[in-house]
């Protein structure tokens, strides 16, 4: 499978509702919702664990990601994540990655390479 990375660095080709979801795992997807209520505080029921991505063009999309507005502004801006965008890192971008660790350090290293 080929890495999917999304616009604020989150790889979702790695991410557990991203895998749950191209498996159609119920097991994964139970696992799943139970680890966003601990980490997170999400509640969401295992039927809710569907995602095809950041990148994807279909709706269905994890919580947060429906509404997000780095997704919103990279899909506006035509690029293939915000490494590569001209006006970035945005304030929309750090505020994200003040919540996500992990986005923020793969955004890094990706923008490492991009520039």
């Amino acid at each position: 499978m080929e890495e999917m990375i999304a616009y604020c660095g989150l790889v979702c080709s790695s991410c557990p509702t991203f895998l749950a979801t191209l498996n159609d795992d119920d097991k994964a997807r139970e696992e799943t919702a139970k680890f966003l209520a601990e980490k997170y505080g999400l509640n969401l029921k295992p039927e809710e664990i569907n995602c095809d991505g950041c990148l994807s063009s279909g709706e269905r999309l994890i919580g947060y990601c429906n509404t997000c507005e780095v997704r919103k502004c990279g899909m506006a801006k035509s690029v293939d994540n915000c490494s590569v965008c001209d006006d970035g890192p945005c304030e929309k971008l750090n505020q994200f990655h003040e919540f996500s660790p992990e986005a923020k350090a793969s955004f890094e290293a990706l923008a490492g390479k991009n520039h």
